[in-house]
């Protein structure tokens, strides 16, 4: 097939294209430090394409938008928390890729929307307490860091886990972006063998779909640094946590 028959082959309609259209743009934001809406874009798209075959459409995109946040953020990255999260999170992806096929999407997304909303309490009482020691429990990290792997796997759903952790070990804003930059983007890269290989979810048929939506996620990363600069370390934690919690109410109704 030519490339145009390829996109005409989704049979996508002009609402469906402006919701996908909205959805990579939101990963744009996203990926340049506006936390927490990620789930909105996870949802539309599966909305659209359907839940597996969402994570296949979306993976591409998000290792350019990764490329992207590396590139500008770099220079933030805390690389002692990404080579201890690194090795919990692979064993997490290789969890969620041998249960992928058999797990129950409509319990995995209720049980990960009580987890969610159950961390932000708990971390919107840690902010009203004013607890500025960050966990070093070995425990707490390895665990974390599974669930964000396994997550991450099965529905490109880690973005409340790796928020919550980040918020947790006090991160300013650019630390806490530099640092997400480069542990996903590691995790993405090591997850695509796996969706072309044994999910078979990326297809030509879907890089030929993600070549038109690119322009959206640039344009998305590029106004969402503007807005970042703009906010301040305390307000930036307030709006993770407030998108977040928005998120997980989100994925429990969804």
């Amino acid at each position: 097939m030519t490339y145009l028959e390829i996109l005409q082959s989704y049979n996508l309609n002009a609402l469906q294209w402006l919701a996908i259209s909205c959805a990579v743009f939101l990963l744009g934001l996203s990926k340049a430090g506006i936390k927490g809406i990620g789930i909105i874009l996870v949802v539309i798209l599966a909305f659209v394409f359907g839940e597996k075959a969402s994570t296949g459409i979306l993976l591409p995109m998000l290792i350019c938008a990764d490329i992207l946040a590396v590139i500008y953020y770099n220079r933030h990255a805390d690389w002692g928390i990404i080579k201890k999260l690194i090795p919990w999170m692979i064993i997490g992806v290789l969890v969620g890729v041998w249960v992928g096929n058999d797990i129950s999407e409509y319990v995995f997304k209720k049980l990960m929307a009580f987890i969610i909303i159950i961390s932000v309490a708990i971390m919107f009482f840690l902010e009203k307490i004013k607890s500025t020691e960050p966990p070093s429990n070995k425990l707490f990290s390895s665990s974390m860091g599974f669930l964000a792997g396994f997550t991450t796997m099965i529905g490109n759903l880690a973005g409340p886990v790796s928020n919550i952790y980040f918020l947790t070990m006090r991160f300013p804003k650019n630390e806490f972006i530099g640092t997400a930059a480069w542990l996903f983007f590691i995790i993405n890269i090591f997850k695509l063998p796996f969706h072309i290989l044994i999910w078979k979810t990326i297809t030509k048929e879907t890089l030929v779909l993600n070549s038109v939506l690119i322009p959206a996620v640039l344009i998305g990363f590029f106004i969402g640094v503007h807005i970042v600069k703009l906010i301040s370390n305390l307000n930036y934690r307030r709006f993770i946590l407030i998108v977040t919690a928005i998120g997980g109410i989100i994925m429990l109704f969804s």
